[in-house]
C-alpha cells in the first residue's frame, strides 16, 4: 500500500503552534496545584504485548541502560524486533508515560538521531488505514510521522505517533496542548510514543521498507488499546 506526503506546515504556522504550547503549559503549572489528584487508569504492561501477530514473530532486544532511563523518565516500556519472512525486520518501540506533571515527558525520537549518528533525510507524514481493535471490523485513518534517516551508507525509513486516550497524534506541538487540556479536563497526562524502524535495503527503492511498515503498523496498532489507556 503506498504511503501518502501530505504538505508540511510552515515554520510560521509551527511557531505559532509553539507559542501556543508554552502558554499552555505555563497555565497548566498553576492549574496543576489547584486540580484533583491525577487519575492513572489501569492498563496491562507492554511486556505482555504479544511476541506473535499477524505472521510476525518477535524477538526482544536488550533493555535500555539506566543512563537512557533516567533520561528517558519512560514507566513501562518495550523494545523488539519482528521478523516475516516476506517482509523486512522491524523494530518496535513503545515508551508510556503514567504521568507527564512531574518533569518527566515524552521526546521526540529526531532529538535522538544524532546523537546516534543518525540524520534525517526526509521528513513528513503519512496517512494509514487500521482497525480500532483486535476482533473489530471498524477502522479508521492515522496520520504518523514518515522519517527516512541515513548514518553512512545505511538507510532506514522510521514511522512513529503519540497516543493517548484514543488519539494519535503525529505532531509533537499538538501533544503538549492536548497533554495540558487533558490534564484539566480528566486529570490525566498518561501517553505514549509509538516508534517502528524498518531498513532500506536499496536506497533508491523504498518500495518494500514502505509496505512492511504500513502493515506493520496495521498489524500492531489494534492490540495496543490495553495498553495504552483510552
Amino acid at each position: 500500500m503506498p504511503l501518502n506526503f501530505p504538505r508540511q506546515h510552515g515554520p510560521s504556522i509551527a511557531a505559532r503552534i509553539s507559542i501556543v504550547a508554552v502558554v499552555l503549559l505555563s497555565s497548566a503549572l498553576y492549574l496543576t496545584h489547584a486540580s484533583q489528584a491525577e487519575e492513572i487508569p489501569p492498563r496491562q504492561s507492554l511486556a505482555s504485548f504479544p511476541m506473535t501477530l499477524e505472521g510476525w514473530a518477535g524477538r526482544r532486544e536488550p533493555d535500555f541502560t539506566r543512563d537512557v532511563l533516567d533520561i528517558l523518565g519512560v514507566d513501562d516500556y518495550i523494545v523488539r524486533s519482528y521478523f516475516r519472512k516476506d517482509s523486512l525486520p522491524t523494530g518496535l518501540y513503545v515508551g508510556y508515560y503514567a504521568s507527564q506533571r512531574q518533569g518527566d515527558s515524552i521526546h521526540s525520537p529526531l532529538n535522538c538521531l544524532p546523537g546516534a549518528g543518525w540524520q534525517p533525510l526526509e521528513q513528513g507524514h503519512t496517512q494509514i488505514p487500521v482497525r480500532v481493535a483486535a476482533g473489530s471490523a471498524e477502522t479508521r485513518q492515522i496520520e504518523v510521522n514518515r522519517v527516512v534517516i541515513a548514518k553512512g551508507l545505511e538507510r532506514q525509513l522510521v514511522l512513529y505517533w503519540y497516543q493517548s486516550h484514543g488519539r494519535v497524534v503525529a505532531s509533537e506541538y499538538w501533544g503538549k496542548i492536548y497533554t495540558v487540556v487533558d490534564s484539566v479536563r480528566y486529570h490525566r497526562t498518561d501517553a505514549a510514543l509509538v516508534r517502528v524502524v524498518i531498513p532500506i535495503p536499496d536506497k533508491d527503492d523504498f518500495s518494500l521498507a514502505e509496505r512492511t511498515g504500513t502493515e506493520f503498523v496495521q498489524s500492531v496498532f489494534p492490540l495496543l488499546g490495553t495498553h495504552i489507556p483510552v
